[in-house]
């Protein structure tokens, strides 16, 4: 878990961007390139990337840096995703180029840690090496070729999220922002306590905090691996509903199967739920809920979080727009 915590200067210093961030759509994206994760978000693109891939050498020469650098889970270096300006991709390589030798040092010893690293590495920053260049080209090539065709549907998911974050505020203020997070995220004042893979408390110390909403981002929120950074925290959008949920009355039980779609949505029809409580509510045994619940996690459409004894699990926007868009009633 991640423990963010604010004073009432931070409170007062909550921000959303605006539009998708490209260096952080890249990173993200990159991993789950690299997975199976998310095959209902990202199934169609890993796919047509793969291709891509295949048939397009120069994408290909250019992901192959960046596999070594950004790990399908664990510590990925902070240098990829400088401060978050609006200013697009151009913005974001200019500051990733003029990245200080020393902090290049440091986060690259860091990931060495975790993973062996090829030796080009060690000449980024160098006086009189443009290895830095290289890899904002490489950045940049792979951006071209894998991302740049689906960024109008990327701003779309994106820019709806920020519409909703912005009517959250507009009605409730900071706090019903921050509480909106769930269920990636519980605001207990004066913390805000992350779905997170370690445990680490982040102090805002009147920084304030920007809230990065991510199309590639899949299901807990990411951030910024040294505290003295100006924080961020990046959470995932719910992406547009399938094709197959919009045009049948059936189609999601087509989609996900009679069982399943009744699991997803007894979760859905209260803030939050036991696996005991979504057996005795579908009627089947624990065993085929426990089962039916972790597919739909790994589809992104219910998020689970252990509190106490209980494991809780919630429908995620995703999960929730879908139940809505085939017309589902009582659910929160």
């Amino acid at each position: 878990m991640l423990r963010i915590h604010f004073t009432s200067h931070d409170l007062q210093n909550v921000r959303v961007a605006r539009q998708p961030d490209p260096l952080w759509e890249l990173i993200c994206s990159v991993c789950r390139l690299e997975t199976g994760q998310g095959p209902l978000d990202f199934g169609h693109w890993r796919r047509a990337a793969r291709d891509r891939l295949a048939k397009d050498a120069l994408a290909g020469r250019a992901l192959r840096p960046l596999r070594a650098l950004i790990p399908a889970a664990g510590y990925i270096p902070d240098f990829l995703t400088p401060p978050v300006t609006g200013g697009g991709l151009p913005a974001g390589l200019d500051a990733l180029r003029r990245t200080p030798r020393a902090r290049l040092t440091g986060e690259l010893t860091r990931l060495a840690e975790a993973r062996p690293l090829p030796t080009w590495t060690t000449s980024l920053g160098r006086p009189g090496n443009d290895t830095l260049g290289s890899l904002a080209g490489a950045l940049a090539a792979y951006f071209r070729s894998l991302l740049e065709p689906y960024w109008p549907h990327i701003r779309t998911a994106v820019g709806n999220d920020v519409d909703l974050r912005s009517r959250t505020v507009l009605d409730g203020g900071t706090q019903a922002l921050l509480e909106g997070l769930r269920p990636l995220a519980r605001w207990r004042a004066p913390v805000l306590e992350v779905d997170y893979p370690t445990e680490r408390d982040l102090y805002l110390e009147g920084r304030g905090l920007l809230l990065v909403p991510s199309f590639f981002c899949w299901r807990r929120p990411t951030a910024l691996a040294d505290p003295g950074l100006d924080p961020v925290l990046v959470y995932p959008v719910a992406k547009a509903p399938l094709t197959v949920a919009r045009n049948a009355d059936d189609g999601i039980e087509r989609l996900l199967g009679r069982t399943r779609t009744a699991v997803l949505a007894e979760v859905a029809s209260g803030s939050s739920r036991t696996t005991s409580e979504v057996a005795r509510a579908v009627g089947i045994a624990m065993p085929s809920v426990s089962y039916q619940i972790s597919v739909l996690r790994d589809g992104g459409l219910v998020a689970s979080r252990r509190d106490g004894k209980y494991v809780l699990h919630a429908a995620t926007p995703l999960g929730l727009r879908l139940l809505d868009t085939a017309g589902f009633s009582g659910v929160r």
